[in-house]
């Protein structure tokens, strides 16, 4: 497993880190005794780990059987698993697959499954907790419509939070969905929803982790002459 820096950080680092440079340097250079400095600098050192921590981007391989498989979208936790009516898009009863990501997990979108990128669509909204319920539909958010290679819909939702305010969506209709690519970034923490078919097999439960990319969380039913 391969792992770099995503390009969501690239900039947001190198301007944190000229910001570092200067008041460490200033200081060093102007206030005594050392300890006050060196104690800047280390704060500053761990301040910046954090951050690059934060924007880690790895590029990960699924091993797995790929037929009918639902992946994770994120690294996180299980935060809710039930059935819901989806009014936005797909306007029907559907299975309702949520994980919370905290700002020390990955934060790259992970398609969920192969196949066809049939919508995108941003809706405007509140920034409330993501960990809530309602976030769902009340807060600022982006839906992708991917068509399953079995020819089901499977919805993903990237949900903005208290803090996360910046949604970044790379999927296009159209698009070739692949369980290793990419579709989007959230940036310092915040939720992806996953609506299912009502008969997918569910694979985990409320409080489990998952890996984005690797982890699966579902299994399709698949057409009667696969």
């Amino acid at each position: 497993m391969r792992v770099k820096i995503h390009r969501e950080g690239t900039n947001i680092l190198i301007v944190v880190m000229l910001i570092m440079v200067v008041i460490n340097l200033s200081a060093w250079m102007f206030i005594r005794p050392a300890a006050i400095p060196m104690t800047f600098s280390v704060i500053s050192a761990v301040l910046y780990l954090l951050i690059v921590n934060f924007f880690r981007s790895p590029r990960r391989t699924f091993k797995g059987d790929r037929k009918n498989v639902v992946v994770s979208s994120v690294d996180g936790t299980v935060v809710a698993l039930e059935e819901v009516f989806e009014p936005e898009v797909l306007r029907r009863k559907v299975r309702m697959l949520s994980v919370f990501m905290t700002v020390f997990n990955v934060h790259a979108n992970w398609f969920p499954v192969d196949g066809e990128v049939l919508m995108v669509r941003h809706h405007r909204g509140r920034f409330l907790s993501a960990y809530l319920p309602k976030a769902s539909i009340e807060n600022e958010r982006s839906t992708i419509l991917v068509r399953a290679v079995n020819g089901q819909e499977v919805l993903v939702r990237q949900i903005a939070g208290a803090v996360a305010r910046r949604i970044v969506t790379y999927a296009e209709t159209g698009d070739f969905a692949n369980i290793e690519d990419h579709l989007g970034f959230i940036k310092f923490g915040s939720r992806v929803d996953i609506y299912l078919p009502l008969d997918a097999e569910i694979l985990v439960k409320i409080g489990d982790k998952t890996m984005g990319g690797v982890t699966e969380i579902a299994r399709l039913r698949g057409n009667p002459d696969d």
